[in-house]
């Protein structure tokens, strides 16, 4: 198999590439490179290499691969916000026209990361992939725009899936601390102080960023009318947690730590437990490999290797935000000296 992978040195992407190079597929990675720097680890090269943005992706470029799997974008609801009008750009109207740019180079599947966060203020609990789509963020309601725009793109001959991936966490090669979990968990090891900003009770389903890239190439690997024009929960239905309860494993890990709600974020309206069953009909040969424990328990290892420090955590490069706001007022410093 040959595939194109978007936002391949990410958080997510450089696991995917890992995967499927190591289950012997040639990859194309595909990264602007706006996070260069944020490394923590080795990342596996892919096969081939375009830095660019998604946008000025060719067809000539598409043509020859069996699948897409489309990771890049604005990845997540505190950057979504810079930006409305730009995050709908790119992670709704570029990734349509990506899909369709695919399709026209015969490129059969196009592999799409939606998120489970589109549930947005669940209208109640366990919900599955015909539940009403409440999005409360910018960054939700593009990965609704995109779904729907990307399913009038489904032909017998081309076939995009919807991966509702559950909310990322654990070790990768590109860390970010922007996640809950990793948040929680490098808080205790920096602070003493396991610091939640809600009162806790928002439910939330996780996945480790590993078992994500798994779970694209079980999609990528599946018979086509399995996956033809699905929208797929991906995670697991014991792995939904509470966020005091992501804390207290946090606690567990850190002992000295203490849990302290700070709510100064108040009541949070991303209120969602999932159900996967689908995907276990779907794919009944996938798992997931780690469970919330499991993987904190090994970031909490590798936090403790690397000597990771307040400094690390309050600074721009494990958090995407900062990262974003730094490198944009850099642009606009250079721009002003060019016009001076």
């Amino acid at each position: 198999m040959r595939a194109l992978v978007t936002g391949s040195r990410g958080y997510i992407g450089s696991h995917l590439v890992d995967v499927l190079r190591d289950a012997g597929h040639e990859v194309t990675g595909c990264d602007l490179g706006l996070y260069a720097g944020c490394e923590w680890g080795e990342l596996t090269p892919p096969t081939a290499e375009l830095s660019k943005d998604v946008r000025d992706l060719t067809v000539e470029e598409l043509e020859g691969h069996d699948v897409v799997m489309h990771l890049a974008a604005i990845s997540n609801d505190p950057m979504g916000e810079l930006d409305p009008s730009l995050t709908g750009e790119i992670n709704a109207r570029a990734s349509i026209e990506l899909a369709r740019r695919a399709r026209d180079a015969g490129v059969p599947r196009f592999l799409f990361a939606s998120s489970c966060s589109i549930y947005g203020r669940g209208e109640s609990m366990d919900l599955d992939e015909t539940a009403a789509l409440n999005p409360v963020s910018a960054y939700a309601q593009s990965k609704i725009d995109a779904e729907r725009g990307l399913a009038e793109l489904a032909t017998d001959a081309f076939s995009p899936v919807f991966l509702r991936n559950a909310t990322a966490y654990g070790d990768s090669p590109v860390l970010r601390v922007d996640l809950v979990a990793n948040n929680l968990l490098a808080s205790a090891l920096v602070y003493g102080e396991v610091r939640v900003m809600s009162d806790g009770a928002p439910w939330r389903p996780l996945i480790h960023c590993r078992d994500i890239a798994r779970a694209f190439l079980a999609f990528a690997e599946a018979p086509r009318e399995a996956v033809h024009a699905r929208a797929v929960n991906v995670g697991a239905d014991g792995e939904n947690y509470q966020v005091r309860d992501v804390a207290e494993i946090a606690r567990e890990l850190v002992p000295e730590a203490e849990v302290v709600f700070t709510g100064e974020v108040g009541h949070d309206p991303r209120d969602y437990r999932v159900r996967f069953g689908l995907l276990g009909e779907l794919l009944p040969g996938f798992r997931l490999e780690y469970t919330l424990r499991e993987g904190m328990a090994e970031l909490h290892g590798h936090y403790r290797d690397f000597g990771f420090s307040r400094a690390d955590f309050e600074g721009d490069r494990f958090v995407r935000l900062r990262t974003l706001r730094h490198r944009l007022s850099l642009l606009a410093r250079a721009s002003e000296g060019a016009a001076a």
